[in-house]
């Protein structure tokens, strides 16, 4: 609505005087705005979101989970990111470190749909559809942002100057951190000039949490071997007696290993002693950094080409050798060259599918190289996910630093590509992959992948949509709580329409009740056994706000109570469109329904056969 629209219904309001309305029209044509002005121009999905809650459902069998207990938990969603950005409000307010995103850039040419049609270069409302569709999303992206969280966002000249102003609105101009030229290291004709730069533009939630970011300052380690190619030639080399072995006293490697990066024992026993190599021994591998070897273990003082002081050759555990470097301690530049170029985002996707599965993906090296930007146990965020690569960037960046960076990916499934090409990717990184040229890659091995979509369900709080809610939330308390991995409860099976009790044997561990009933009966399991130090999440699904405290008291030092679905309802609101309020019929015929069915309404427990003991009333669930 327009001032002129507002003057006119001030003007038409009931008891105030003539005086009192001028006052406020007055009052109103002061009132000046400095900033970014459009026509807001609402999409479809946003009426969906009026009547509906968006939830996320996994879809287990294309879940990837690795065997090491460590792994970091990725996740993919599926579905059109303003309603996954509604589901991600509840489970990650407040927790994302880091937003990396590559939206639309509205270049006239079929890149950016809206209401399912593409906007062209001659739609009179081609900015401000731009500008509404990014605003939505960019208000609850900030609410996602944890105290020091920074976001990044890649654009070119067709939005550059409305998207500046946009986040100096949404996250004020004092927290602008940067706009980054990125030098494309190519160009294409542009009219008057050969186009050879984008943007990105960084901003943060508060600038005083982010200390001055310095390159990558810190500990990095890389691998000091590669796969054997015409570039990469194989020879020996002697290590002394002393050089540092990661790795459990005794641990013994013989013949060949390594995968696709072989190393080979020429002589000597490469045997593990106090940390050390046991005694002198002589290797044969694709060695990357011979003259910082020669260098360092000369004794000097040591540099790579890119001036960082090399700390110390070792090896891990796996056999291999890695460098240990200090990253240099200057603030990086705002112009980014020699980081990557366009052609490298394609060329790396035909190297994984044998075709450029997508067009115009981000390298892989220049989002690795603002997330190193950010801490090692970042949680990242990517809602315009495209082909995946900003998690392939976050696994590649942790098996290089030895971080453990989570990912959250979010893209539609047009064109089947987050099934054929997001997931598949990524599916590949982590698995591991063979090139059109026949060469192996391996897999990042130490990551999990899960895999869910939106789903909808009323947003009315009926008593069959809070217990339709109860199911499908599940899902999202696992995401919300990082544990995925479904266990015994004291030693107990329980039946799933009962309570169910997830424990990732790392310390987090949840218990999700459905049946009020059970409650009693479940806190005298746990308080029959040993207690650990390791509070469990409990969540007992409930209309109301009350988390049953009373009834946790033997075992209160034990857990963290948290009551539901009326908190999931509670946390949506900051979100979600605002609902018209309902005539007087229509609303009292809701009420007569909603008493209808809390009257119908049948509460079983039934904890299955290997708990009869608790199983006091008998029934179906």
């Amino acid at each position: 609505m327009n001032k002129y629209e507002l003057a006119k219904k001030i003007t038409q309001l009931d008891g105030l005087t003539n005086e009192e309305k001028a006052s406020l029209v007055e009052l109103l044509r002061s009132q000046k705005k400095y900033g970014l002005v459009w026509e807001d121009k609402p999409e479809e999905i946003e009426t969906r979101l009026v009547d509906e809650l968006p939830v996320l459902t996994e879809v287990p069998e294309r879940a990837i989970v690795s065997d090491s207990p460590d792994a970091p938990n990725h996740i993919l969603i599926e579905g059109d990111n303003l309603e996954a950005l509604t589901a991600l409000a509840y489970t990650h307010e407040g927790k994302i470190d880091v937003i990396y995103i590559d939206p639309p850039y509205n270049t006239g040419n079929k890149d950016f749909v809206y209401n399912d049609s593409f906007v062209d270069r001659e739609d009179g409302y081609r900015h401000s559809k731009w500008l509404s569709f990014m605003n939505k999303r960019l208000q609850i992206a900030k609410s996602l942002l944890s105290s020091g969280g920074v976001i990044f966002i890649s654009i070119d000249d067709n939005e550059q100057a409305q998207l500046k102003l946009l986040c100096d609105e949404i996250f004020q101009p004092k927290n602008c951190l940067a706009t980054l030229i990125w030098d494309l290291g190519s160009g294409t004709s542009a009219g008057h000039f050969t186009r050879a730069h984008e943007y990105v533009l960084v901003y943060c939630l508060n600038r005083d949490n982010i200390p001055n970011f310095s390159g990558g300052e810190g500990i990095i380690d890389d691998r000091a071997i590669k796969k054997k190619s015409a570039k990469n030639a194989e020879f020996e080399y002697k290590f002394k007696k002393g050089t540092k072995f990661e790795a459990p006293d005794g641990l013994e490697y013989a013949g060949e290993w390594g995968g696709t990066e072989k190393t080979k024992l020429v002589s000597g026993r490469f045997i593990c002693e106090n940390q050390e190599l046991k005694e002198d021994i002589v290797l044969s591998a694709c060695w990357t950094q011979k003259n910082q070897m020669d260098s360092f273990f000369s004794g000097k003082e040591t540099f790579d080409s890119k001036g960082q002081k090399v700390l110390e050759f070792y090896f891990r555990e796996n056999g291999k050798l890695y460098c240990r470097k200090k990253r240099d301690t200057i603030n990086p530049p705002t112009v980014l060259r020699g980081i990557a170029t366009t052609k490298q985002g394609g060329a790396k996707l035909k190297e994984i599918f044998g075709d450029v599965a997508f067009d115009f993906s981000k390298p892989l090296n220049l989002i690795e190289f603002l997330l190193s930007l950010r801490p090692k146990e970042s949680t990242i965020l990517d809602f315009f996910a495209g082909s995946g690569t900003t998690l392939h960037a976050t696994m590649q960046l942790n098996a290089e630093d030895g971080g453990h960076r989570k990912c959250i990916l979010v893209t539609n499934n047009e064109n089947n590509i987050c099934e054929e090409v997001t997931y598949e990717r990524n599916k590949r990184v982590i698995q591991g992959y063979t090139t059109p040229k026949g060469e192996e890659v391996e897999g990042l091995h130490d990551n999990n992948l899960r895999y869910y979509r939106t789903n909808f369900l009323s947003r009315d709080k009926s008593v069959k949509n809070m217990r339709q809610l109860v199911r499908l939330a599940t899902d999202m308390l696992c995401i919300k709580n990082d544990v995925y991995t479904e266990a015994e409860f004291c030693g107990k099976k329980i039946n799933p329409n009962i309570a169910r009790y997830f424990d990732n044997g790392q310390g987090n561990r949840m218990l999700v009740i459905y049946e009020e009933r059970a409650i009693s009966l479940l806190v005298q399991l746990m308080a029959q056994t040993e207690d650990d130090g390791i509070k469990t999440m409990v969540y007992v699904f409930s209309p109301g706000a009350d988390p049953y405290t009373d009834d946790f008291e033997d075992i209160a030092e034990r857990v963290k109570l948290c009551a539901l679905p009326s908190a999931i309802y509670e946390a949506y609101k900051r979100v979600l469109p605002k609902r018209k309020p309902k005539f007087l019929d229509e609303a009292l015929q809701e009420m007569k329904a909603q008493a209808e069915a809390e009257a119908n309404v049948q509460q079983t427990l039934d904890f299955g056969e290997d708990n009869d003991n608790m199983n006091e009333e008998g029934g179906e669930a």
